[in-house]
């Protein structure tokens, strides 16, 4: 019997998602096995008031403001928390260890948030992200204030997986990018409001405080999830007990996606932070431990997983790939600018922190009002493809600017070169998101929406990791061709742990460091602009689906494309 007709004749594509069964290792990755008429999740259009989208919506972007508040806050407070425990050498590990938790966990929340539904899945998130912020405020020594940001990480990475999921349940797709922009804006409010409310609460009340202070607008968020999410899953899924749902999770497809993204980012970080060479048998064994974790990973999903965590059936279809790679490229250079224009300001323009940091703030405004005009374009048009390619093209000229500056860089463009970039991030992030939930079967939203977090996620601390990378490579290159004498070693040195340094030095070596990061620098921004070109590219193979208006039509085109993708797949 050949594959097309065991899965025609399978007695299985009818039955219920949670029925019992025995492996079916041809199947594991063909259609989920849930019929057209029945969704993992009731249909949406059943009628809810305003009053209650507008609560839902409440408790899901309380959450997400709390997770974007809680990293700026971490970020400010790692200096004076390496102070407290005489450990600052190990204090960029309190951000490594919660981004390297958040991409290792993410994929997990889309199937999980089947299984137990959105309000459960949020639960779960809010419990871990709020145990490991609280158990970091009672934090004894650096090491168990690591691991709490590690198991805050675990729920950090769910709450905006959770959270875009359920509003895709609410909101029509032809409205959903403006409400992913309108969720987007308290993101970025969060995240702007972190940095000097973590600074004065440390100052007043001391650092601890600021991890304890969540705790009340982390009940808000539990309280309202817990009433007012009520998006009920199918009734085949509801007479199931919870245990019997969560036998049929992929924990064994978990642990090897966990150990093959986990294993790839702490190379890479640690190659990073701790300035190790690529030979070094750490960094060697990490990554062979990737390439170990991840070829078990393709084999659980492919032969033995039931309800795979990440089918490879669906990441290998033409848009969610291109969307997946998007995603991936373009995360990486947004962050390796977030990270690397201030450090252009206080090394090059000998400016003050405050001054580096304010030159973000155009980058940061433009993010939010990316994602609102992008969504605004889409609720009036029903199109997303030209817009995304469009702002591809945004973020590639940013980049290319930013990378011409030199002494003569007019000031304004050192303060509007990188809007481009904010504008057509936010816009692709939000756009690439509907692109994919547009163009896969309602079973299979949660678990694109999952992937597209996942990929973004992790791009943002390789391009932490990988910027760094380059630039120390090609700044001790240039320090070491331009510095010489007997103390040009420590010198060197000094300048690549802290531009403060270089103030300090005599004329000659102040121009040759300031020169070093100069030419450092601008390869790390040419690298950002291919990278945004790379995403470009990936754009290309998207495809326009249709944006539907009301929920109705929404299921309705969700059923459409899962008879395509049955058809699709007895054709192949």
């Amino acid at each position: 019997m050949t594959q097309a007709e065991y899965r025609a004749s399978s007695p299985t594509e009818s039955a219920p998602l949670l029925s019992p069964s025995t492996a079916r290792p041809i199947y594991s990755q063909a259609t989920p096995a849930t019929p057209a008429d029945t969704p993992l999740v009731k249909d949406a259009s059943e009628q809810r008031s305003q009053a209650d989208v507008i609560w839902i919506l409440a408790g899901l972007w309380s959450a997400v403001f709390l997770g974007a508040l809680d990293g700026t806050i971490v970020a400010t407070l790692m200096t004076p928390i390496g102070n407290y425990f005489n450990k600052s050498n190990d204090a960029p590990y309190i951000g490594t260890s919660y981004l390297l938790s958040v991409c290792c966990f993410t994929p997990l929340y889309g199937r999980l948030s089947d299984v137990l539904g959105r309000k459960g899945a949020m639960l779960i998130a809010l419990t871990f992200f709020g145990f490991g912020t609280i158990l970091c405020g009672f934090a004894s020594s650096m090491n168990m204030l690591i691991a709490a940001r590690a198991i805050a990480g675990m729920g950090g990475g769910g709450v905006m997986t959770v959270a875009s999921i359920a509003v895709t349940d609410l909101i029509p797709l032809k409205q959903r990018g403006l409400y992913q922009g309108l969720g987007n804006i308290l993101f970025g409010l969060g995240a702007g409001l972190g940095g000097p409310l973590g600074g004065w609460i440390n100052d007043s009340f001391g650092w601890r405080a600021a991890f304890l202070f969540q705790a009340p607008i982390l009940a808000f968020s539990v309280t309202l999830v817990s009433i007012k999410v009520n998006i009920p899953l199918s009734a085949d899924l509801q007479s199931r007990s919870i245990s019997e749902r969560l036998r049929r999770m992929d924990f064994l497809g978990s642990a090897t996606l966990a150990g093959t993204v986990g294993a790839l980012l702490l190379g890479f970080s640690l190659k990073e932070s701790e300035q190790l060479s690529w030979t070094n048998p750490l960094i060697w064994s990490l990554f062979v431990a990737s390439v170990v974790s991840a070829i078990l990973f393709v084999l659980v999903e492919t032969r033995w997983a039931h309800m795979p965590i990440l089918p490879l059936r669906l990441i290998t279809q033409r848009t969610p790939l291109a969307v997946c790679l998007t995603n991936f490229f373009c995360s990486i250079a947004s962050f390796s600018v977030v990270y690397n224009v201030p450090l252009y300001f206080s090394a090059v323009r000998m400016a003050s922190s405050t001054n580096a940091g304010l030159h973000l703030l155009p980058h940061s405004i433009a993010l939010s009002t990316g994602s609102i005009f992008a969504g605004w374009i889409m609720r009036h048009t029903a199109r997303f493809y030209y817009l995304t390619l469009c702002s591809a093209l945004l973020s590639v000229v940013s980049t290319a600017m930013v990378a011409f500056w030199n002494d003569s860089t007019a000031s304004w463009h050192l303060w509007f070169d990188i809007v481009p970039q904010g504008l057509g991030v936010a816009s692709i992030i939000t756009s690439t998101l509907i692109a994919i939930i547009a163009g896969v079967a309602k079973a299979d939203v949660a678990i694109a929406t999952g992937i597209t977090y996942l990929f973004r996620t992790t791009g943002q601390v390789l391009g932490v990791s990988l910027s760094g990378t380059v630039l120390q490579a090609v700044l001790l290159n240039k320090l070491r061709a331009r510095i010489h004498g007997p103390d040009a070693e420590q010198i060197i040195t000094s300048i690549r742990h802290s531009t403060d340094v270089i103030a300090s030095l005599d004329p000659e070596r102040q121009v040759a460091a300031i020169a070093s990061y100069a030419d450092a620098l601008r390869v790390v921004f040419i690298c950002q602009t291919v990278l945004n070109f790379l995403a470009f590219l990936c754009t290309l193979p998207i495809e326009e689906n249709p944006l539907p208006g009301t929920l109705e039509a929404q299921e309705e085109q969700f059923r459409r494309n899962l008879e395509a993708q049955r058809r699709q797949e007895v054709d192949t």
